[in-house]
């Protein structure tokens, strides 16, 4: 469709028919084209994105995802033919600050919408301790106990803040695209109704818990953690791939006793060999808490909402929930 469309530049042209405008892997798994269909060309910078976008744009959307299932999103890195793509399609759906590669290639695009779901909702400063962990143990030396920290960009994890996504996200649409507008409009209303719905179990499911502390691998969990009443001890900060101390290891440890933690928890696309190693040493359990960044065979369910169902019964399991 590509409302506004503007033509290739005649090298990015050359390359994009050296390449054979092979098709990025949708999220459907579906092989067209990013762009130049009959419908309006989404596309997203990672599942999360392009969730909302099938679910808002419904029939009227054609949706890609610049990050393939299992892929890590903050390792992606774009090639000459997704930005050809980019600059093919009528609007792109990014989350600025999570994926720099993105980023860029965002910003020197000439697409015409470009939403960025950052600037729908708020962010928040979070480090590896997210939650206002006030137990008498905790000394909090600098950066050890995750004093500081940086812009938060795991925004969709909060299903209150993805919703405030999803309502901008929809009002995006309804202007790029008006003729669908009405469509676009009961969708994002059907959606946001999920999260809130969502949201109401997450508040019941989580209100009573023996602990309020859990533990990951990576700090993807603060606004969650905050959303609910809990504080996340992450071993690690926002980069999933950034090692973490020897001392802010020992602390986990020291922590989990006096707080009774019973689980470190993992994630599906980053290796789950410093949990187990912190589990093993501190005497506690593994399992899976899923940042969704993307779906693969081995997520908890087939979309955000069933995997997100998943993580709850995973902390209350954790947490000791009555």
């Amino acid at each position: 469709m590509n409302i506004g469309r503007r033509l290739l530049p005649a090298v990015a042209a050359s390359a994009a028919a050296a390449l054979g405008m092979a098709a990025l892997t949708a999220c459907s798994g579906g092989g067209a084209a990013a762009g130049n269909t009959s419908k309006f060309d989404v596309v997203a910078s990672f599942y999360p994105m392009a969730f909302l976008a099938e679910r808002i744009g419904g029939d009227h959307v054609h949706v890609t995802s610049l990050t393939r299932p299992g892929q890590e999103p903050h390792d992606l890195e774009i090639s000459a033919r997704q930005t050809a793509q980019l600059e093919d399609s009528d609007a792109v759906l990014y989350l600025k600050g999570l994926q720099p590669a993105v980023d860029d290639a965002v910003a020197q695009s000439p697409i015409r919408t470009k939403i960025d779901a950052a600037s729908l909702t708020t962010l928040e400063r979070h480090g590896t301790e997210v939650g206002g962990h006030a137990a008498a143990h905790d000394t909090r030396q600098g950066d050890e106990a995750g004093a500081t920290g940086g812009d938060d960009p795991h925004i969709w994890l909060d299903p209150v803040r993805y919703a405030q996504v999803a309502e901008g996200v929809g009002k995006a649409f309804e202007k790029a695209d008006p003729k669908h507008a009405a469509d676009y409009r009961r969708n994002t209303a059907a959606l946001v109704g999920r999260l809130d719905e969502l949201d109401s179990r997450f508040r019941t499911g989580l209100a009573h818990p023996r602990t309020r502390v859990f533990v990951t691998t990576h700090a993807a969990f603060g606004y969650l953690a905050e959303r609910y009443g809990l504080t996340e001890e992450a071993v690690s900060g926002l980069d999933p791939e950034s090692e973490p101390s020897g001392a802010r290891v020992r602390g986990l440890e020291t922590m989990a006793r006096a707080d009774g933690v019973s689980t470190v928890f993992y994630e599906t696309l980053v290796s789950d060999k410093t949990a187990k190693t912190i589990a093993q040493d501190a005497h506690l359990r593994t399992d899976v808490l899923d940042p969704i960044e993307g779906i693969t065979d081995r997520s908890r369910g087939r979309d955000y909402l069933s995997v997100q169902e998943a993580n709850l019964k995973a902390l209350q399991t954790a947490l000791g929930t009555k």
